[in-house]
């Protein structure tokens, strides 16, 4: 047995994120995520890892409540964010945390009225900017700490906004802003930033001299969009370094020298024209150098500790390897040749690369790349699960000829024809190409399932025509691509080709949405958070003006699951969280109400359907807490193993 075959153990399993390496490169760390003693909430604690990769991993923090953001000053010390209880406070905000590099204990640094939100060290100065949320009529940090007393003491929660957007993810934006704050003296280094800083990516020179920061600006048709500027640390001033009317602009990185900023560079799309992601660079006054020329696009930058080349991660046919590219000659050299995806990337001097990296046959854990040689080494960190299968790489022609990849997941060899469950990603720009412990497709292979990942139509990996074959027509190449990669997998002999079931979240969902009302050959499907009538979600969604630049009223006329629900013979389960901002609770209701009213399988008289609907009042997109998540795989397995192994599963008692 496997953890993988016992819900309670396999949420139980320790959860590597995150890395942060000293200026010198002789410290790394990472954090761990564990069940709570109540099994409701992972805690978070800081490891130190041996940068040789020969010792265990050390444990160097405990607080109940855990730790977070660990970054090492110029002279070694750590600083990291946590939440301590303090007499007569129930809701502490999280504060600055200091352990020094010669041991001891860790104590408090600094502590702000709305709490510290990240924290960024220069590497060869003792120069520290925390970003934290102050109110937007406050004069200063103690007017700050007496505004939020006056709310919380009236129970005040109400948000007055005057711009867009209101919302992100799964959380109310405001009324608090992030600024940015020298921690020597706590100069406020971006007053009355409005919204200029959610999201955007900031970087600290490494003589702490001065700091690069993505800066969003209100655009017409209530957007947003971002530039690169300066910020001298000394005076506060700001210059802008880049900005492009086309594209919006992050993730800067400043080169070791002090004298480069390199930044990814995303154009505007049109209803025609999907978006673009390339990497760029320039000296501070200098022409903006552009890598336009790579069929990838970059998804992080950083620079080598020598500034000679510029280390960047992209998505690559299922993988997200690493690789070098010289700023000089703009050549790009692959790093890593392995079938991981990384993270987290980090420098050193003298050459090594840490990182964090994962696939789906390896959770996320911390190894040091070589440049030299190019060896991979793992550094000892956490125990790596045995799988209940194993994986093979698939790939169809799609109906106008292009190659279509998946990753093919069956159960332990000799055991029969597994019924086939098509799990299609979210985004849509995305890929299946690394571990994901939310939608995990070994809990479903340990149920006798073979799991398809397919890439279809504006998957990201496989080149920009790749993407543009489905933009703005997800109905048309994503649709026939999965359809084209079902029928390859069916012809696998470890696969039941008459047994099929769908699944999908988010654009996923849509997906599972949109096959529903167009094809019967599946048995059952399960749509999480999903897109249902693409007018409605629009205008609702968090981030609305990025998404009706594609979703014009003829594409929502033409791709609109909700147009076909006539057509709905399959069983659905239908699974939706009330805090979800980027596919509303609206799309989910309005789904469940016109299943049961205007489908094929419509409720009875006595209103009973044979769909479904697992609602989550207190959860957004993703279903984070443990004990819900582990309500949703109980679910998602009975529903499925009643449609495709006859299995009638009781449902847990916690659902009442």
């Amino acid at each position: 047995m496997t953890p993988f075959h016992d819900l309670d153990t396999y949420f139980a399993l320790p959860r590597v994120a995150g890395l942060a390496v000293s200026p010198d490169g002789a410290r790394v760390v990472t954090t761990i995520s564990e069940l709570n003693p109540d099994r409701t909430e992972y805690v978070t604690a800081i490891w130190e890892l041996d940068p040789d990769g020969v010792q265990p991993a050390r444990r160097l923090t405990h607080g109940s409540t855990g730790e977070s953001a660990p970054t090492f000053t110029s002279d070694g010390d750590l600083l990291f964010v946590a939440t301590r209880a303090t007499p007569g406070e129930d809701a502490p905000p999280a504060a600055l945390w200091r352990l020094p590099r010669h041991g001891g204990e860790a104590f408090e640094e600094l502590s702000l009225p709305g709490g510290v939100a990240a924290v960024h060290a220069a590497r060869r100065a003792a120069t520290t900017v925390i970003t934290a949320p102050v109110l937007p009529a406050a004069a200063d940090l103690e007017d700050d700490k007496r505004l939020r007393k006056l709310r919380k003491d009236n129970k005040v929660s109400a948000i007055l906004h005057t711009g867009y957007p209101v919302r992100y993810w799964d959380h109310d934006l405001g009324p608090g802003q992030p600024h940015l704050f020298d921690s020597d003296g706590l100069r406020d280094l971006a007053p009355a930033p409005g919204g200029a800083l959610r999201e955007t990516g900031r970087d600290v020179s490494a003589d702490g001299t001065f700091l690069v920061t993505g800066w969003q600006s209100a655009a017409p048709g209530v957007a947003l969009r971002s530039r690169i500027v300066r910020i001298d640390i000394g005076t506060g001033r700001h210059t802008v370094v880049a900005d492009d009317p086309a594209a919006d602009l992050g993730q800067p990185a400043i080169s070791p020298d002090g004298t480069r900023v390199a930044y990814l560079r995303e154009t505007i799309s049109t209803p025609e024209q999907a978006p673009r992601i390339t990497l760029c660079w320039q000296t501070f006054g200098g022409d903006r150098m552009e890598l336009d020329d790579w069929d990838r696009w970059p998804t992080s930058v950083t620079w080598s500790a020598d500034g000679a080349a510029l280390i960047v991660t992209a998505d690559d046919a299922g993988r997200g390897p690493v690789f070098a590219v010289d700023p000089q000659t703009a050549a790009v050299t692959r790093l890593t040749h392995d079938d991981f995806s990384y993270t987290d990337v980090r420098t050193a001097p003298g050459g090594p690369i840490f990182a964090v990296r994962s696939s789906y046959l390896t959770p996320p854990h911390p190894v040091r790349i070589d440049l030299a040689d190019g060896v991979v080494t793992v550094l000892p960190c956490v125990q790596l699960p045995e799988l209940p299968g194993h994986l093979e790489e698939l790939t169809a022609t799609g109906e106008d000829g292009t190659a279509v990849r998946s990753w093919l997941i069956l159960p332990d060899p000799g055991a029969q024809p597994a019924p086939l469950l098509l799990w299609v990603h979210g985004g849509p720009l995305a890929s299946w190409n690394a571990w994901h412990w939310r939608w995990n497709p070994w809990l479903l292979a340990a149920q006798g399932y073979a799991v398809l990942l397919p890439d279809p139509a504006l998957s990201t990996g496989y080149g920009q025509d790749f993407i543009q074959r489905g933009w703005g027509a997800w109905g048309a190449a994503p649709y026939t691509d999965l359809m084209a990669v079902t029928d390859a997998a069916c012809a696998h002999p470890g696969v039941d080709a008459s047994r099929t079931a769908v699944m999908g979240g988010s654009f996923g969902g849509y997906m599972a949405n949109w096959i529903a009302g167009h094809t019967d050959r599946f048995d059952a499907i399960v749509t999480h958070a999903s897109l249902w009538a693409l007018d409605q979600f629009g205008h609702t969604t968090d981030g609305a003006y990025w998404w009706v630049r594609e979703m014009t009223e003829q594409m929502t006329q033409r791709n609109s699951p909700h147009h076909h629900v006539g057509n709905i013979r399959t069983p659905m389960l239908v699974i939706h969280g009330d805090k979800d901002y980027r596919v509303p609770i609206g799309e989910g209701l309005r789904l469940w109400y016109e299943l049961l009213s205007q489908s094929g399988l419509p409720a009875a008289d006595d209103g009973i359907s044979a769909h479904q609907f697992l609602y989550y009042p207190s959860e957004g997109h993703w279903v984070g807490a443990p004990q819900h998540a582990k309500l949703w795989y109980q679910v998602v397995t009975a529903f499925l193993g009643r449609h495709l192994f006859g299995r009638d599963v009781g449902l847990p008692e916690l659902l009442g």
